[in-house]
């Protein structure tokens, strides 16, 4: 019997001989090989949903680096791209959309609409799939409805998210439909996804940092749970790994209810305490800065070290408290899937 994928063995609760590694934006503009990919294909999107792009844009970082698991080359808005709230990106600005302004706007969007408007996506799942080795697990993702929501009523990206934090406390009724919209969207999502090949998934709540405990309860906690209950009958032996980035002290709560087998932590999680109170429930992943990475050097080496002395006899992923930034250098990519492969600890 053939044995699991590394990544696998330590979402499931194994202390692996050695930590696997992956990293979140590991496929992007840091690397010369997507860019001179990336000038050939028009928008963002268009690489999105163009499945040998974005296949092979998924398998740059694996060639390259050979890491532990591939993440599908897509984004979070291809949700609301398929429910009927076009998205484009912009140069200098990132995703732009036209905000939902009302209830009406909310009723005319369309989860079902989901899987034929992205099959590209899951055609691109199933042809890295056939083109990772075995020991390589493949990595689906969505967005969580929060985050997700948080580009669809402020129309972008925002600092204060002031208009859907508005709307969630002036008409929580009206709030709850849209969330529940994404959360019917992003599960069909997710289950196209692994029904192509993805093994593991990852939920991306960006912006969980930006509410109060009230509101994290309603609008994080609650939702994913929601999430995780139904892919438990839908693929019961897919790991799901759980990233509401910035929660503080609420990644206790997120790891208690919700369900995930794994949180992936922020560089401002102490390791003390996600070793003592995050790991003995959930396998932990993270949590190195990516400025970090970018710096490399001496500095970068003694936090690895660190990460991996605090973190390693334990369920454990590593990779970065967030995305590769894109001046990164490649030979610090390098370097770091080396240190974590010899495993050396402070």
């Amino acid at each position: 019997m053939k044995a699991e994928p590394p990544l696998l063995q330590a979402l499931k609760g194994a202390v692996t001989k050695r930590p696997p590694i992956w990293l979140m934006r590991q496929a992007g503009r840091y690397l010369p090989e997507y860019r001179a990919l990336r000038e050939k294909t028009g928008s963002f999107l268009d690489l999105c949903y163009n499945p040998e792009r974005a296949a092979e844009v998924t398998l740059q970082p694996i060639r390259r680096f050979d890491l532990d698991a591939a993440i599908l080359f897509s984004d979070i808005l291809v949700i609301p791209d398929a429910m009927g709230q076009p998205v484009r990106f912009e140069a200098g600005e990132g995703p732009v959309l036209e905000a939902l302004a009302d209830r009406a706007a909310i009723d005319a969007l369309a989860p079902e609409r989901v899987e034929a408007h992205l099959a590209p996506v899951y055609e691109t799942v199933r042809l890295v799939k056939a083109g990772l080795p075995e020991r390589v697990a493949l990595i689906g993702f969505a967005g969580a409805p929060w985050t997700v929501a948080t580009y669809m009523v402020e129309g972008g990206s925002s600092r204060d998210f002031a208009r859907t934090k508005g709307w969630a406390a002036a008409d929580s009724e009206g709030f709850a439909a849209l969330l529940a919209k994404i959360e019917a969207a992003t599960l069909r999502h997710l289950i196209a996804q692994v029904r192509a090949g993805a093994q593991v998934l990852q939920i991306f709540d960006s912006w969980a940092g930006a509410l109060d405990e009230v509101f994290f309860e309603d609008l994080v906690i609650a939702p994913t749970k929601r999430i995780v209950e139904a892919m438990r009958k839908a693929a019961p032996d897919v790991p799901i790994i759980g990233f509401p980035k910035a929660c503080g002290l609420l990644y206790e709560r997120y790891a208690a209810e919700t369900g995930v087998d794994a949180v992936s932590l922020d560089p401002s999680v102490p390791l003390d305490w996600a070793a003592s109170t995050l790991q003995g429930r959930v396998a932990v992943q993270g949590n190195l800065d990516p400025v970090l990475l970018l710096a490399g050097g001496e500095t970068m080496r003694s936090r690895v070290a660190r990460i991996l002395a605090a973190l390693g006899s334990g369920p454990f992923v590593f990779n970065l408290g967030h995305g590769v930034l894109p001046p990164t250098p490649p030979e610090h990519v390098a370097e770091l899937v080396a240190l974590v492969r010899e495993g050396k600890a402070a």
